[in-house]
């Protein structure tokens, strides 16, 4: 690279890393979706300064024949990154798919797979698919993410790793309008939608929950730093009293199971230490399930989409929970 600074390099370096090596061209980034994905690299600099900087570098690259542009005479243009040649030592590809379960932290044995796909997808160092090659298909419906006005996923990103102040402009439920500051704790997505923990104002608690969608500015104010809560704990903060975000107490859940989710359920367990009887002859059902299981939304919405695959027998307030719903739902369509 003709960069003459280490710091460039190493920032062009991340850059070429983050992009795809194959795929169709709608796939691939264009400037807009590499500024709220590696924004932050280029400091607390606008930004308007922020995607002059990085489209300077994204031409570097090409010149360098580091990265090519997809569709030349489409807007917003659109990059890949060019495929280095391939190394067929298999002492190397050995080395480095041990990398691969090491920084994952997974093994094939302990049913975290979840754990290598998206290190594979994620990892900038050693092997890497991208989606052209490697796509996860969740077993639920996935609703499109939400639209979120310009510049707050950037500005709440930035937030988060330099523990600065975040202003926001945010619109209430009810339509109400507020201006708040805001110390940023933690970010979580839960399906499309993506939530701050933070404290608000000069505020020492409650952590408050805020959605990005409803942030219709934000801006960061690189001056001041964000307080941190005492004692804040992400998994704690999901699962207090917001069993539908995370963990929920956990229930002895025991179900009559047949058809696929007969199988379904003895290859891939509902959590380890599941039991599987076979039902009598004479039963509508193939098996019957127990297993120790966290109560919450997600545990009820696959419940009620299982149809009559499945039959909840226990715990009883489960149970009329989910005959409560099937009977509303039935009452729908007469």
């Amino acid at each position: 690279m003709s960069a003459a600074h280490l710091s460039r390099i190493e920032r062009l370096k991340q850059l070429e890393a983050c992009l795809p090596i194959e795929g169709r061209a709608e796939r691939c980034p264009g400037v807009g979706c590499l500024l709220d994905r590696i924004g932050g690299i280029y400091g607390g600099a606008s930004e308007s300064a922020t995607r002059r900087a990085l489209q300077r570098d994204l031409k570097e690259l090409v010149c360098d024949g580091r990265i090519a542009i997809v569709n030349p005479n489409g807007k917003p243009l659109r990059y890949r990154r060019l495929m280095d040649d391939p190394d067929d030592d298999p002492a190397v590809w050995d080395w480095l798919w041990q990398q691969v379960l090491t920084q994952a932290g997974a093994t094939l044995t302990r049913r975290q797979l979840d754990r290598v796909w998206r290190h594979l997808l994620t990892t900038t160092d050693g092997p890497r698919l991208d989606e052209s090659r490697l796509r996860i298909l969740p077993d639920t419906l996935r609703l499109q993410p939400v639209e979120l006005h310009d510049g707050v996923l950037r500005a709440v990103i930035q937030a988060l790793i330099q523990r600065r102040v975040l202003r926001v402009h945010y619109l209430k439920p009810t339509g109400e309008r507020r201006e708040s500051d805001l110390h940023p704790q933690a970010l979580m997505q839960r399906g499309p939608i993506p939530y701050l923990f933070a404290l608000k104002d000069d505020e020492a608690e409650p952590i408050r929950l805020y959605a990005l969608h409803r942030m219709t500015r934000a801006e960061l104010l690189p001056e001041v730093e964000a307080r941190v809560a005492d004692g804040f704990d992400l998994d704690a903060a999901i699962a207090d009293g917001r069993a539908d975000f995370g963990a929920g107490e956990t229930i002895a859940l025991e179900l009559r199971v047949r058809g696929y989710l007969a199988e379904l359920l003895r290859v891939c367990p509902l959590a380890p230490g599941q039991r599987i009887e076979d039902e009598p002859p004479d039963s509508d059902f193939e098996q019957r399930v127990s297993a120790q299981v966290p109560s919450t939304g997600q545990l009820l919405r696959w419940l009620l989409g299982a149809g009559d695959n499945l039959e909840v027998v226990a715990p009883p307030d489960l149970r009329r929970i989910v005959a409560a719903q099937t009977r509303k739902a039935a009452a729908l369509y007469g």
